[in-house]
C-alpha cells in the first residue's frame, strides 16, 4: 500500500505484516537548476568534481580551519576582515575618529602600515597604545575601537556567505570541529539565527580549550586569536598564551588532533604560516607528509596554484582548487558538505545508538514525542512537515506496518532535525 503527500514530495510505504525490511529514512537533496543567462538559454558551468579522499570522510573526522577568506565572503563591505592590513587599517581609523592618537603617533602607524611592514608587530604597538598600564581590559580604549570595527556585523553578512555559514554548520552539527584565526564572530551569529547556540573559546581558557580538543564541546568555535567580544582574550604572538603552551596535557590533545584528523583549511591564505598556528599544531608534530589535510583554494594563476600545491605537499595538506571564482566556494562546499553528512546519514541510519548522541534533557523530548505521535496523522503534521518547510527535501519513508509504535520513524525524523543535517 502507498500513501502520497505529492504537494510535499513524501511517500509512505506501508510493507505487508511480517515483511523484515526495517524502517528507512531516506534524504535526498534536489539539485538546482544551473541560473539562466540574459537570453534565456542556460549556462552551462562544469562544477569541479570532489576530491574522493575528502568527500568520503565523515564529519567527526575533520576540523575545519576557517579563514579570512570566508569572513569577508559573508561580509565583503567590512575591510577589517578582509585581512591582517584591513583590520590594522580599521582600527587606526578608529582610534583617530575617537581623537585617541597624536597626529605624529598616527602618522608613524599609517606608514608602518603603507610600507607594508611587520604587521603582528604593528598591530601589537597600536594596541598597547590604546590600552592603559592598569591591564584592565574594562578600561581600554582598544575594546572601544573593536566594537567600532565590527560594529552591526549581523547587518552585514550578505547572502552568498550565509550559504557558505549553513554548510559550515552543517558539518559542525554532524560531529566536526572548528577553530578560527579569525577577530569575528560571524559563525556563531547566524548559527543563534538558525536555534544553534555556539560557544566562543579563546586560548586564555586553557580548561575549555583541553575540552574543546577532547571532543567535549563540538559546539564550540575556538578562536585562536580570540574574538572580539572578549579583548583580554586577544593574542598576536605566543608569548600572549603561554599558559596553554606550558600546559602538556592541553597541547597533546591539541596536536593529537593533527595527527588523527583531516584539517579543512577553508579561505585561508597563509594560515599555515600563522605564528600561533604554528606553535599550537605544526612544531611537534613529526612526519607531516604521512598526514592528510586539505586546503581549498580558488585557482587563479596555474603557476601559482603548482608551486603552492608542491609546497603543501610536505606538510601533509592536499591543495584543491573549488573554482576559479571566490564566488565558486559556496556551492563547492555546499556540495561537499550534504556528500559528507547524507553518507553518514545513509551510513548509520535509523542504527545509531541515541543514548551516544543526545543528552538527558533531549532523551526525554523524544520521549515525550513517541507518547503523543499516536497514529501517522499526528505523525505527518508534527515531523515531516517542519522538515518539508525548512527545506525542499524528498523523503522515502518506510514503515512496517505490523509495528503500531512508529518509534524507530519517529527516531530518524528527529535525528535530522535535532542534528539539521537538512539543508538550512
Amino acid at each position: 500500500m502507498q500513501l502520497k503527500f505529492k504537494e510535499y514530495g513524501v511517500k509512505f510505504f506501508f510493507f505487508p505484516s511480517g515483511s523484515r525490511m526495517a524502517s528507512v529514512v531516506t534524504v535526498k537533496t534536489e539539485k538546482r537548476p544551473a541560473p539562466d543567462s540574459e537570453d534565456g538559454e542556460t549556462v552551462a558551468k562544469k562544477a569541479r568534481k570532489l576530491l574522493p579522499s575528502l568527500k568520503t570522510k565523515r564529519a567527526p573526522e575533520l576540523v575545519l580551519v576557517i579563514g579570512t577568506g570566508v569572513s569577508s565572503a559573508v561580509a565583503p563591505q567590512v575591510p577589517a576582515l578582509r585581512s591582517w592590513k584591513g583590520l590594522i587599517q580599521a582600527l587606526l581609523d578608529a582610534a583617530n575618529d575617537f581623537d585617541l592618537l597624536e597626529e605624529e603617533e598616527s602618522r608613524r602607524f599609517q606608514k608602518s602600515l603603507q610600507e607594508d611592514k611587520n604587521l603582528v608587530h604593528v598591530a601589537h604597538d597600536l594596541i598597547q597604545k590604546l590600552s592603559p598600564r592598569t591591564g584592565n581590559v574594562r578600561s581600554t580604549f582598544f575594546k572601544d575601537c573593536l566594537y567600532e570595527v565590527f560594529d552591526d556585523l549581523e547587518c552585514k553578512m550578505e547572502h552568498a556567505g550565509k550559504h557558505l555559514l549553513r554548510s559550515v554548520l552543517q558539518l559542525m552539527e554532524s560531529g566536526a570541529l572548528v577553530l578560527t584565526t579569525n577577530f569575528d564572530n560571524l559563525l556563531e551569529i547566524y548559527a543563534a539565527h538558525q536555534g544553534t547556540k555556539l560557544e566562543s573559546l579563546d586560548l586564555t581558557d586553557e580548561k575549555k580549550v583541553l575540552e574543546w580538543a577532547q571532543e567535549k564541546r563540538r559546539l564550540s568555535v575556538l578562536h585562536i586569536h580570540g574574538v572580539y567580544t572578549n579583548p583580554s582574550g586577544i593574542v598576536l604572538h605566543p608569548a600572549g598564551y603561554q599558559n596553554v603552551l606550558r600546559n602538556t596535557e592541553v597541547m597533546r590533545e591539541i596536536q593529537k588532533l593533527y595527527e588523527t584528523k583531516s584539517f579543512v583549511f577553508l579561505g585561508c591564505g597563509r594560515t599555515v604560516d600563522d605564528t600561533t598556528f604554528q606553535a599550537l599544531f605544526l612544531e611537534a608534530v613529526k612526519h607531516k607528509s604521512d598526514l592528510e589535510h586539505f586546503m581549498l583554494v580558488r585557482r587563479e594563476d596555474v603557476g601559482e596554484f603548482k608551486k603552492l600545491r608542491d609546497n603543501m605537499l610536505d606538510k601533509g595538506i592536499k591543495v584543491i582548487s573549488y573554482g576559479n571564482e571566490y564566488a565558486d566556494l559556496p556551492e563547492y562546499f555546499e556540495r561537499l558538505a550534504n556528500e559528507i553528512c547524507n553518507r553518514d546519514v545513509v551510513t548509520n541510519g535509523c542504527d545509531l545508538n541515541p543514548a551516544e548522541y543526545l543528552n538527558d534533557v533531549e532523551k526525554q523530548e523524544i520521549h515525550t514525542m513517541k507518547v503523543r505521535l499516536k497514529n501517522l496523522e499526528e505523525l505527518h503534521d508534527a515531523v515531516i512537515l517542519p522538515l518539508m518547510m525548512t527545506q525542499d527535501l524528498s523523503l522515502d519513508i518506510a514503515m512496517s506496518q505490523s509495528s503500531s509504535d512508529p518509534s524507530s520513524l519517529v527516531w530518524c525524523c528527529w535525528f535530522l532535525i535535532n542534528n539539521r543535517l537538512q539543508t538550512r
